[in-house]
C-alpha cells in the first residue's frame, strides 16, 4: 500500500527478526490509546493475519496494520534507527501534531 512507506532498513531490521519466528510470522504496527500525549505506537510479532489488516510489504518483509490505526498511520514513513542512543523502529507521521518529551506518545 502506497499510503504507508516501509523504507530498506526497516524492511532489513524486520527479516533479521522474523528469521528466528515461525514461518508466515509478521510484525504487526497499531495505535493505541494511551501515554501523556493521547496515542502510542505498538509493535507486536503475529502469525495471523485478519481479514481487514493492510498488509506492507518490501523486500520480503511484511508489516501489519489494522484498518484503526491505519487511520492515524496515513502517510507515514517506517524506518529503523541504529545509533549511540540505541536501535529502534521509527515512524515518522505527518498528522503528528506535539509528542511527550519522552518520545513515546503523541497527538493528532
Amino acid at each position: 500500500m502506497a499510503d504507508i512507506t516501509l523504507t530498506p532498513r526497516a524492511a532489513k531490521r524486520i527479516n533479521e527478526i522474523m528469521g528466528t519466528e515461525p514461518p508466515g510470522a509478521s510484525l504487526r504496527i497499531s495505535v493505541n490509546g494511551g501515554g501523556c500525549s493521547g496515542f502510542s505506537y505498538a509493535f507486536d510479532i503475529e502469525r495471523a493475519r485478519a481479514e481487514d489488516d493492510v498488509v506492507i510489504e518490501r523486500d520480503g518483509a511484511t508489516v501489519l496494520v489494522d484498518p484503526v490505526s491505519l487511520e492515524y498511520m496515513s502517510g507515514s514513513t517506517i524506518d529503523f534507527a541504529n545509533d549511540l542512543i540505541g536501535q529502534a523502529f521509527k515512524i515518522e507521521n505527518p498528522q503528528v501534531t506535539s509528542s511527550c518529551g519522552c518520545g513515546t506518545s503523541f497527538s493528532l
